[in-house]
């Protein structure tokens, strides 16, 4: 067992890094809320799914532009308000977050944000939920 999967299997309180699943991802959600800090900035791993044509350039720019107004993108920076206990979809949690930029609010699949910076706490915990939720 790598050291990833042993700060994920101490996270969920078991032996080993379990398969994903919505008990485990409410077990996972209990330890976030508890050990992250909700004034980490936030931002995305990389480009959302509806940025993609925009992002390698085969998207209008001025569209995209537009969109972003009323969408979240991975360039924004956000605040964590809270991760939603019925939210579990697609293998992630559903984070409730704030853009700072315009305090509009979005539900943000967890794995797909990370701290900004990479020497605060949370950004090794976020980054084992990510592994863990895309992986397992």
């Amino acid at each position: 067992m790598d050291i990833n999967e042993k700060r994920i299997a101490q996270a969920l309180g078991v032996s080993e890094a379990p398969d994903v699943n919505k008990a485990n991802l409410l077990k996972y959600r209990i330890f976030l809320l508890d050990c992250l800090d909700k004034n980490t900035i936030l931002v995305g791993r990389e480009d959302f799914r509806w940025e993609e044509k925009y992002v390698f350039g085969y998207g209008d720019p001025a569209e995209y532009k537009r969109l972003k107004n009323n969408k979240p993108s991975y360039k924004d920076e956000y605040k964590l308000i809270d991760i939603t206990e019925e939210g579990t979809q697609d293998n992630d949690l559903l984070a409730d977050v704030v853009r700072l930029s315009d305090k509009k609010f979005f539900y943000i699949g967890l794995s797909w944000l990370k701290a900004q910076d990479a020497q605060s706490k949370d950004f090794q915990t976020l980054n084992d939920f990510a592994f863990w939720a895309v992986n397992w």
